[in-house]
């Protein structure tokens, strides 16, 4: 028996239709269900094939239980040890060295010390930073948000170095990413699945959370075909089964502006019914798919090309 479990917090309808889409396809040997933890001893296996990741950000209990079954033989979406390294700053910079279009972004140290540390910690820094350059270089209007976690927690839209000096005390001890404002016609939110299914999702982010999907944006099948093209890229650069590409068109380019959201929102309160319908299918057959291809004590993760290079030895990204 190849068992599917999906791992989740609170969320409902998205896990829930999913282990029911699974087992309604009556494969045989194939099964999905919560999955089930009551104990956990180093290197032992679990009883799943594949496990479909929807709350490890959230506990760290989970992102090493995941580890150890990774280990083990099972198909982690997505790969924990990748998730556990990446965060939005690097894949700024990754996205400058393979050719995707993004927005003008620093990496800021925390306004409060880290816990157990003091001044002495910091005798690499020179600070004050070279604030001049740093405002110069991405200008105003600009936003400020971590450059770990989402959901669209502790972000800052400023408007000048006096609202930054204002609000920047607010982070406390976050690292801050400052980014260029893209001031966009039209916005997308793209899933990824595994890899090779994208679905490009009209998608305004200025619009209260609940209407954000309501959008009547008409891309070309061209335009369509360039967006498709970049999802795919950057996927397959960092190696996620499962994500979301969000993308800002500026004068008709598309610009990748977040797109490290490897648990991304598949509620159909706020996707809307027929993408999340999409969701759960795709979803539902690419874990079947990875299942079926399992190798028992086996890797059977998926890894980026960027770690794939890197381990091999290329001179180059592109």
């Amino acid at each position: 028996m190849n068992k599917i479990g999906i791992l989740f917090g609170k969320e409902r309808s998205f896990p829930h239709a999913l282990i029911e889409r699974i087992n309604s396809k009556g494969i045989d040997g194939i099964l999905a269900e919560p999955v089930h933890i009551n104990k956990v001893m180093q290197g032992e296996t679990t009883d799943y094939a594949v496990i479909l990741d929807r709350i490890s950000q959230d506990v760290p209990f989970y992102r090493a239980y995941l580890k150890n079954a990774a280990l083990c033989g099972t198909a982690v979406i997505n790969n924990p040890f990748w998730w556990s390294a990446d965060e939005k700053f690097f894949n700024n910079c990754l996205a400058t060295k393979i050719g995707v279009p993004v927005p003008k972004t620093v990496i800021l140290p925390s306004y409060q010390l880290p816990a157990d540390t003091s001044n002495e910690s910091f005798s690499n820094l020179d600070y004050p930073l070279d604030w001049e350059a740093i405002f110069n270089y991405i200008g105003f209007p600009a936003y400020m948000k971590p450059f770990a976690g989402g959901g669209w927690k502790s972000v800052y839209r400023l408007d000048d170095m006096q609202k930054f000096s204002e609000t920047h005390p607010e982070t406390g001890e976050l690292v801050m990413m400052l980014q260029e404002e893209i001031i966009f016609e039209e916005y997308y939110r793209c899933y990824c699945i595994g890899g090779k299914y994208v679905r490009i999702m009209p998608y305004e982010p200025r619009n209260p959370f609940h209407l954000r999907y309501v959008a009547d944006f008409s891309p070309s099948e061209e335009k369509l075909k360039e967006m498709e093209s970049i999802v795919l890229k950057i996927n397959k650069y960092l190696g996620y089964d499962f994500n979301t590409v969000e993308l800002a068109l500026r004068d008709g380019v598309p610009y990748a502006i977040d797109f490290c959201n490897p648990a991304p929102d598949a509620d159909i309160n706020s996707v809307g019914q027929e993408n999340f319908d999409w969701v759960v299918e795709t979803a539902a057959n690419f874990a079947i798919e990875k299942a079926q291809s399992n190798k028992p004590g086996k890797d059977n993760l998926t890894w980026g090309e960027y770690v794939k290079r890197s381990s091999g030895g290329a001179d180059s990204l592109i």
